[in-house]
């Protein structure tokens, strides 16, 4: 079952922020998202609800409704600056 992609504002913003290779990277794992939530790699936050997948030097945090089939993509930044 498919799950629908949906990005908050502060996650759009982030993700227009970036350029290039590292955007086109980005996005492909952030559609292969809606067939798979979880996949091989992903870990579950402990700080913060949600998950997190890496993407090179770039970290999705993101959370999983399994109720309504939907994956929030609240933040997506290089690894040195997503967790402040």
């Amino acid at each position: 079952m498919k799950y629908r992609l949906k990005i908050i504002p502060k996650g759009q913003k982030d993700m227009d922020d970036l350029e290039g290779k590292d955007f086109n990277v980005i996005k492909a794992k952030l559609m292969s998202l809606s067939d798979n939530p979880r996949p091989i790699g992903c870990k579950k936050l402990t700080n913060e609800e949600g998950h997190r997948i890496r993407v090179g030097d770039f970290r999705i945090l993101y959370r999983i409704d399994d109720k309504a089939k939907e994956v929030i993509i609240y933040r997506v930044k290089h690894r040195k600056d997503v967790y402040r």
